[in-house]
Formats: C-alpha cells, sequence, structure tokens
C-alpha cells in the first residue's frame, strides 16, 4: 500500500465525524480503527449516542473537544456543515432505520458519506439514497468490509483475467451460531425489531454481505431467485435463516444459505466459483488461503503477498508475506481506498484505479433488491422471483 496519498494529493488528513457506535458497539470501534489505520483520516467530530451523558462522556474519551461532540447525528451534520473546520466525511454506523435519512442529509449538506450496511431497510429509501448520491456526485463507501480481504480481491482479479475459464457455478454462504439458543419471543436488541432493524434479520445482517461478496468476486448479478425464508429457534419471531436457488447473469447457476442459528459455527462466511477451467474457494474463518483447483493441475493456494499476487490484492496487503492480517484491516482497506476517491473528487484529481473496488450506493441498491427478492420468493412458497 502506498504512502499517504490522500495527504499527497488533498495536503493533509480528511476530517472525520461519526455517528452512532458509541459505547458497547463493536461495529463502531473496528469504523474508527479502520478509519485510523492507514493514516488518512483525523477523526474530529462525534454523536455517539441517543444518550446525552453517554455521548459526551464517550466523545471526551476518544478526546474531542465537548463543542465537538454532538446529542444527535442531525445536529452534528449542521453544525459541522458550518464550522470553519468542519468535517469532509460522515461516517454512519446507527441502527438500520436511520441510515436513509442520515445519508441523506449528509450528502445534502455537502459530505461524502461511508455507512454501514445494509445500505437501508427498505427498498424505496434505497432507491431514492442512490438517486441522491447520483445527483450530489459525492463518494458513497458502504462497508461490506469482507471485499477488503486481500485474497477475495485476488479471487475477483483471478476471475477477471479468465483463470476460471467460463462461470457456471457459485455457491455461498454464511454461517454464524450466536443466535442458536432459544430465546423470548421480544429480544431487547433492536435488530430484532422489524421498524428498526428491517424486515428479515438473517438478510440484512448477513444475507446482504454473502450476496455482495458473490457480486464482487464475480461480477455477475442475480436475476431471479427461488427462497425460503423464516426461523429455525423455537418461539424466535425474526428470521434467522435463508436459503435460495439463484439464477445469475450469463446463465451461471448458484446457490445461497445464510443462518444464525448453527449451534457452535462462529463467522463462517464462505464462497466457491467454479469455472470451465477450475475452481476458487475462499472461507474468511481462514482469510489468508484462497484455494484454487485447476482442471488440468495441481490444487494451488494464494497468500497475501505471496507468489503470483495480483496488484489489487497486493495493494491491499500491509506486512509481508507469512504474518496474519485479518478483520480490522479488510475493514480498513475500505476506508483506504474510500479515502482516496474522496481526496480525487476534492481536488479534481485522477484516482488510482485500484481505489475504485470498495462497495457503493449501487451495491447497496443491489442488496436491498436481494433481500425484497428473497422476501417475495419465500411468501410466494418459493416460486421463482425476480431480483429487481
Amino acid at each position: 500500500m502506498s504512502l499517504n496519498p490522500v495527504i499527497s494529493v488533498l495536503g493533509r488528513k480528511l476530517r472525520l465525524a461519526v455517528i452512532g457506535g458509541g459505547p458497547g458497539s463493536f461495529i463502531g470501534a473496528m469504523h474508527r480503527l479502520a478509519a485510523q489505520l492507514d493514516n488518512r483520516y483525523e477523526l474530529v467530530a462525534a454523536a455517539l449516542s441517543s444518550d446525552p451523558e453517554k455521548c459526551l462522556k464517550a466523545g471526551l474519551e476518544l478526546g474531542l473537544p465537548a463543542d465537538r461532540v454532538y446529542a444527535s447525528g442531525l445536529a452534528l451534520i449542521a453544525a459541522e456543515q458550518a464550522h470553519p473546520h468542519g468535517a469532509d466525511v460522515v461516517a454512519i454506523m446507527t441502527p438500520n432505520d436511520s441510515h436513509f435519512e442520515l445519508a441523506t442529509a449528509a450528502l445534502q449538506h455537502g459530505f461524502d458519506v461511508i455507512c454501514d450496511k445494509p445500505m437501508t431497510n427498505t427498498l424505496e429509501e434505497a432507491e431514492r439514497l442512490c438517486a441522491t448520491v447520483r445527483e450530489t456526485g459525492k463518494v458513497f463507501c458502504l462497508t461490506h468490509n469482507y471485499t477488503g480481504y486481500p485474497m477475495a480481491r485476488q479471487a475477483k482479479e483471478m476471475v477477471a483475467a479468465g483463470m476460471l475459464g467460463e462461470l457456471r457455478l457459485i455457491q455461498v454462504e454464511y454461517v454464524q451460531g450466536f443466535n442458536a439458543r432459544e430465546v423470548p419471543a421480544q429480544p431487547g436488541s433492536w435488530r430484532h425489531d422489524p421498524v428498526k432493524g428491517g424486515p428479515s434479520l438473517v438478510m440484512g445482517d448477513i444475507g446482504t454481505h454473502a450476496h455482495n461478496l458473490l457480486r464482487f468476486i464475480t461480477g455477475l448479478e442475480v436475476e431471479e431467485v427461488a427462497a425460503e425464508v423464516g426461523s429455525i429457534v423455537p418461539g424466535r419471531v425474526v428470521h434467522d435463516y435463508a436459503g435460495a436457488m439463484l439464477r445469475l447473469s450469463r446463465g451461471v447457476r448458484g446457490s445461497f444459505w445464510v443462518t444464525q442459528a448453527a449451534s457452535g459455527v462462529e463467522n463462517s462466511l464462505a464462497i466457491r466459483v467454479s469455472g470451465s477451467k477450475g475452481t476458487l474457494e475462499w472461507n474468511q474463518e481462514v482469510p489468508q488461503i484462497l484455494k484454487f483447483k485447476p482442471l488440468d493441475g495441481p490444487a494451488e493456494e494464494r497468500t497475501p503477498n505471496g507468489p503470483e499476487v495480483l496488484p489489487l490484492a497486493a495493494r491491499s496487503s500491509r506486512i509481508v508475506r507469512g504474518h496474519p492480517e485479518g478483520f480490522p484491516e479488510a475493514f480498513a482497506n475500505l476506508y483506504s481506498d474510500a479515502a482516496e476517491a474522496i481526496a480525487a473528487r476534492r481536488t479534481g484529481t485522477q484516482v488510482n484505479p485500484l481505489a475504485l473496488h470498495f462497495p457503493n450506493a449501487e451495491d447497496g441498491l443491489a442488496g436491498v433488491r436481494f433481500v425484497a427478492a428473497v422476501i417475495a420468493s419465500s411468501s410466494a412458497q418459493g416460486a421463482w422471483t425476480r431480483v429487481g
């Protein structure tokens, strides 16, 4: 990874404001770490909690002055626009139902946006937000962070280079087990509230990740689904399982399944891409290894900064071969790529094409369309349903 192209283009770090991700939030800490790992951002403002006391305490603990800690996201957006040294970028990591309002306000106030997934809860909101991104011309990065892993990026380039030949079959799954226990009918987390968390817990939380990884690596679109979605844990009222057969562009077939109720499984996001010349396999729990199985040769492995690593993967590795990198570094790759795109937009300069592979608003819209199609197909007893 090159030495701080943001400072070389912009003359300074990007000023970042964060909304959400306060005390007790795993993903909030990941966002802040990712933003600072490659020294491209300076955290200047925050609205970390809807509780004013917690919000101020958390902001001061991050080293922010009291007057740059705000009681709400909308207050932050308005004040930072007027501040003489206000934020350049707003990062949003709030409950899903607020993504649309906050991202739209930030874009309309002149900020570039980094937003946690899913982009929105509803298809109508996703279409409107995507239109706002197009109209404003601002950079919008959606943090499907698994696309930041070097070997996921290696797989993308190997597919694009034709090393698998004509694509034929895709299998993707995301299996977790932390929701395997029987629970009360109305758990307290906002994720279990369909208004805040969206129409399908499992699809919004991890199904969109699996769908995005499929699209990222293969360059294909899911055109039709025959799906089932529901709950397998007794007494649960939100979705903890979804499975689907897929019809993809270029006549490719696929399968998809996700669950958060597989007892004992940790975080197994895995994909297999098969073509006429061979197969690629990658599992997020062993992210350093990409398996390549040619049709007419022995199985091979690719590793970060190892032999035959391609430019997009090489750019995404920070340390020498044989040393592990993981989840925070993959997350940071999206923040760093977005930073280069934002700096280039703000200065009217050309951006490195390798920096443009982060998920954007169009990807977010595709994800929400996929969720809607899976739910519609399931409601129609698994009937084949168009996506979009």
